[in-house]
């Protein structure tokens, strides 16, 4: 891609793998590469995968610092989604709800 890390035509790892790599939720990877996507960095093929789009496109200084503060968004907001999850797994709270009157 644009920082040079997968060549053009480089599979990337399956979102499970990505999702371990990076300590982050399946649905957090999932709209990461749909970002990837959209910016024509990678391609998807049908029952194959997705690949590294061939770009001839240098990272400007900004794209660098904007996708480096996407990532960091992108780490807490998993760390914070894994407490909220922890939290619903274990309350005892019961929910709202009619009173027993």
């Amino acid at each position: 891609m644009r920082g040079g890390a997968l060549a053009p035509g480089t599979p990337l790892p399956s979102t499970a793998q990505l999702a371990e790599r990076y300590d982050a939720s399946l649905s957090v990877v999932k709209m990461a590469v749909g970002i990837l996507r959209n910016e024509g960095l990678v391609i998807g093929q049908q029952g194959k995968g997705v690949f590294v789009q061939d770009t001839d496109q240098p990272a400007s200084g900004d794209v660098a610092d904007e996708v480096a503060e996407l990532r960091s968004a992108v780490q807490e907001l998993s760390v914070r989604l894994a407490r909220v999850e922890e939290q619903l797994a274990t309350s005892t709270t019961p929910r709202s709800g009619r009173s027993n009157r």
